[in-house]
């Protein structure tokens, strides 16, 4: 089965931004279709930007709830429907709002309400999510159920208005906290409208003796945690949630007992009705937890001890370099220095996380400098970065950022005559499926009679080696419009 990513980048020709955004939604989506008792299916619209009558739509996600049951049994990934056989997409992407069935229809024999919600990024209409309730069973609501679906209700009007899931909201869907979890819906005024069994016996293991309803829940919780720093914080979230903020989980721990909390602002079409807080039991899974910090303590030193290691390396070849006579030594040992100091910064990057991905914009920018501060001193151009990276696994950054400081080398050393003043730009254009670096050069140009393929410059050498051994890319070097030279790498992120 093709992933969400693959399948955006096959079909769509969404903005990276847009692409994240998405994520961002099926990242969050489980919480929605819980609340709802319901399938979400995310469905994007194929062809042209116009969307008519005839136009087709591709499922790209589908989410099942676990509090109740589903709609559609078979897999509808990939799945294609006309804008005939399903009026709702394209009447919720015309119309911009949440579009209604009126009566059910029937699906492989159970009665099915479907509502379509419009998935808006940037002020544009950029997916349909399908919100389709299985009727077969009816039954009258009890109070959990009517919290749960007007919290739901809420927080799918925010998808249309995009102001849910927020920007900033990195949540893993394996450690958020769940609905079924325990679930506190605040009002607009921060006292607690309803609280499930589940929050209830939460907040009971944490110590409190009375009961959740009409109290300010910032106020309770603060006086739970005995840590000030953690009391103060995780009351301070709870009230930027009631303000329209948007906050990341965050764990408190009241009488031995440990408690991820979330709070989410509740602001359907930018009207205050309150927030959502979501609490999770996670004492037994935490002392779990414990038995992992060595070995991720042992992770991090291996990295530590390898970054000191090369710089070790570094410092002796630059120290050979300095009583070395003879000047094309000396170079191939600087060159030497700057290449093992490349590695060296990638695994100060990993020394300090415990996951094993590198934000190469963080990574890239302490790099470039460093490389044009290595460069001759008759060469006086400067080297920048435009656009994003983004977050690639270890695997990937290392090679990857080696051969930028290659060509950015290459560049300096030989696109600009001495003391001629120009520009150097790393550019990167990241979508779903690739991502494409350039680095260009205001220089004099490619050399006459220029041949990649049988240059024998050890650079570019080394380049062409990484990039087909690690990276699965080539390398593509032309003229630049106006004037200078390009190196252009188009590096597939299917499957990584």
């Amino acid at each position: 089965m093709s992933t969400l990513s693959e399948l955006l980048a096959e079909h769509t020709q969404l903005s990276g931004d847009a692409v994240e955004h998405l994520q961002r939604v099926v990242a969050e989506w489980q919480l929605l279709a819980d609340m709802s008792f319901a399938d979400f299916l995310l469905w994007i619209p194929l062809g042209s930007a116009d969307v008519g009558a005839d136009s087709e739509f591709l499922c790209v996600a589908q989410a099942r709830p676990t509090t109740g049951p589903t709609a559609h049994p078979e897999d509808i990934v990939a799945a294609r429907v006309t804008a005939t056989e399903n009026p709702q997409l394209r009447r919720a992407i015309v119309e911009g709002r949440i579009c209604r069935e009126e009566n059910p229809r029937w699906h492989l024999e159970v009665p099915v309400r479907s509502e379509t919600i419009p998935v808006r990024h940037g002020g544009s209409v950029v997916a349909v999510l399908s919100r389709d309730t299985n009727l077969a069973m009816p039954r009258v609501p009890s109070p959990l159920e009517i919290a749960y679906l007007g919290c739901a209700s809420d927080l799918c009007q925010m998808v249309a208005d995009s102001t849910f899931p927020a920007r900033a909201s990195v949540v893993g869907a394996d450690t958020s906290p769940r609905a079924g979890d325990g679930l506190i819906r605040l009002d607009a005024l921060g006292l607690v409208a309803y609280a499930s069994p589940n929050a209830i016996s939460a907040y009971h293991r944490m110590g409190l003796a009375a009961d959740l309803i009409g109290v300010s829940l910032a106020q309770s919780t603060r006086e739970l945690v005995h840590d000030p720093f953690d009391a103060a914080e995780v009351a301070a979230r709870i009230a930027a949630a009631l303000d329209g903020r948007n906050s990341l989980r965050m764990e408190v721990r009241a009488r031995g007992a440990v408690m991820l909390v979330r709070a989410l602002p509740l602001r359907p079409r930018g009207d205050a009705a309150g927030a959502l807080v979501l609490v999770r039991d996670v004492t037994d899974l935490r002392r779990r937890d414990m038995a992992l910090l060595s070995k991720d303590a042992t992770i991090r030193e291996i990295h530590h001890r390898v970054k000191n290691n090369l710089q070790t390396v570094a410092a002796l070849l630059r120290l050979q370099a300095r009583r070395t006579a003879i000047p094309e030594a000396r170079r191939a040992l600087a060159e030497s220095v700057r290449r093992v100091n490349s590695i060296a910064l990638v695994h100060e990057t990993l020394s300090v996380s415990v996951a094993e991905r590198v934000d190469l914009d963080e990574l890239v920018d302490k790099v470039l400098p460093a490389i044009g501060d290595g460069a001759t001193a008759e060469v006086r151009a400067k080297v920048r970065r435009e656009g994003s990276f983004g977050t690639l696994p270890a695997a990937l950054a290392t090679p990857l950022v080696l051969v930028l400081t290659e060509l950015v080398h290459n560049a300096l050393a030989h696109a600009f005559d001495p003391g001629t003043a120009g520009e150097v730009v790393v550019s990167a254009t990241r979508s779903a499926g690739a991502l494409d670096v350039v680095v260009a050069d205001d220089g004099h140009g490619l050399p006459p009679g220029f041949d990649l393929a049988t240059s024998d410059g050890l650079g570019l050498q080394i380049v062409r080696t990484l990039l087909d051994s690690e990276l699965d890319s080539a390398l593509q070097v032309r003229a630049r419009p106006g004037g200078g030279t390009e190196a252009v790498i188009r590096l597939s992120l299917r499957g990584r």
